[in-house]
């Protein structure tokens, strides 16, 4: 069971949230005000207060089509606060949500096993577009989407930039990342979508002062010297990233002849079709070549340049970068629990940093995750400071649907669902709780029955009980 329920000769249930609704830190909404509470450590009281009840009512409700819905049908029971107050702290409030991207790394980092401290760990850089109908969102825009399936390729809506960082855990005996999106930033058109998540990356670089690699791993739009040049100010940071198709290669720079004159910068160009030699079984469901190169994208850094086909003689062809070479990494591939990189010999350690590309498609599914169940389009705060502070806030508690589950034993058989059904577990017991809060409130201060309290805790005794022996 989630052991949600501490029920003592006494009747106490600890520090006063809010004058309907008291918590105990034995029980399940003590512990996740104590969870939440690390976000809130910098703010004022009240604000800290606030948001821990907008986070609240988003795993109660599971979902959050707008703060006036949460409002209505959760928050108004449990608290005298004003609807206003829900919106004027995520639009005025004095509070810092970048730094939820900080605290939320430490406590990811903090779950990676003793020994699995060595392997790497990645920073996962994407974006995704939210369309909004209405026009009169601060920074609303017209996008071009990609992938739109509305019959055209334009949308009036917000883009977000986003960041996750995906490390290493075990579960049931075999070694899986476990994804988890730092935060969100609202692109506006006076910087770029490369220079936000430049900042976004070295933000959260101080935390990650202890780890052998981190790796960045981007699409080719994110390709770019603005974002890439991030790696020359770290030692421990390198990227792997998909690249345009044309772009520029030369053979590494011959060796000095003597003669007079510049010696030569790099060799001669090179083609993706003639200068790579595919291996000669598929790997995972590509074929895969390799070499080193010099590109304008590194400068006279050297990387390694990969290209992959899914047939070897015909067909289009596809080019990675990855600045970490083989040696440089210590993973373990035979306790991988996915293919292929679990079936990587050495015969195959040169393709390793491709395999680990694999791991990027985390975050498309984190983003499905959040805008199919978790209502992150949904937001109606018209601010763009109170829409990413709500987009955040529905990330942090998306967030502590994968982290507890590894933090606490209490909930770790949910460490192999999926963030859902966690999410509906909390749910039930939350709502459980906080009717058992309110309507013992009211008998005391109503009826004064001593011997309906009394009653009332056998029953709450008789649901521990049963949560216990599921």
């Amino acid at each position: 069971g989630l052991g949600v329920f501490s029920v003592s000769t006494k009747w106490d249930w600890g520090q006063i949230l809010c004058p309907h609704l008291w918590v105990h830190y034995n029980n399940l909404i003590g512990r996740l005000h104590k969870y939440f509470f690390t976000y809130f450590e910098t703010f004022p009281a009240p604000t800290a207060e606030t948001l821990f009840l907008l986070i609240l009512s988003i795993l109660a409700m599971e979902s959050a089509h707008s703060i006036r819905f949460l409002y209505r049908h959760f928050l108004s029971g449990i608290t005298e606060k004003s609807l206003n107050a829900f919106y004027y702290v995520c639009s005025y409030a004095k509070a810092d949500y970048s730094r939820f991207m900080n605290v939320t790394a430490a406590m990811v980092l903090k779950l990676i096993p003793e020994r699995l401290k060595s392997q790497p760990v990645f920073l996962c850089i994407d974006d995704t577009m939210v369309a909004k109908f209405g026009k009169k969102f601060e920074d609303v825009s017209k996008l071009f989407d990609h992938a739109a399936h509305n019959g055209s390729n334009y949308l009036n809506g917000h883009c977000f930039v986003s960041l996750m960082l995906c490390v290493p855990v075990w579960r049931k005996h075999r070694i899986v990342y476990l994804a988890v999106p730092l935060g969100y930033r609202m692109w506006k058109k006076e910087t770029s979508k490369l220079g936000l998540s430049a900042s976004m990356v070295r933000q959260v670089m101080s935390e990650f002062s202890a780890q052998k690699n981190v790796i960045i791993l981007c699409d080719s739009w994110y390709a770019k010297k603005d974002l890439v040049c991030v790696v020359d100010e770290y030692e421990n940071l390198d990227v792997i990233c998909n690249a345009r198709y044309d772009s520029v290669l030369y053979d590494l720079a011959p060796q000095p002849t003597g003669k007079k004159g510049r010696p030569a910068k790099h060799g001669r160009r090179l083609s993706l079709e003639e200068d790579f030699t595919l291996s000669n079984e598929k790997i995972g469901d590509y074929y895969i070549g390799v070499r080193q190169v010099l590109t304008n994208l590194f400068g006279q850094r050297e990387v390694l340049a990969y290209v992959t086909a899914s047939e070897k003689t015909k067909g289009s062809r596809r080019l990675f970068f990855s600045t970490i070479f083989p040696h440089q990494m210590q993973i373990f591939c035979a306790w991988q629990e996915k293919e292929p990189l679990n079936q990587t010999g050495s015969s195959r350690m040169q393709y390793i940093p491709l395999l680990c590309y694999y791991f990027r498609w985390n975050i498309e599914v984190s983003y499905y995750e959040q805008k199919t169940f978790w209502s992150l389009c949904s937001y109606m705060v018209r601010s763009s400071r109170g829409i990413e502070m709500l987009v955040n806030l529905m990330n942090v508690a998306y967030c502590a649907m994968k982290i507890l589950p590894y933090q606490e034993d209490a909930f770790s058989k949910y460490r192999s669902e999926s963030v859902q059904e966690f999410r509906f577990a909390l749910s039930e017991e939350i709502r459980r709780q906080v009717f058992y809060a309110t309507f013992l409130q009211n008998i005391e201060t109503g009826i004064k029955s001593n011997a309906f309290i009394n009653a009332l805790k056998q029953l709450l005794w008789h649901q521990c009980s049963c949560l216990h022996k599921l």
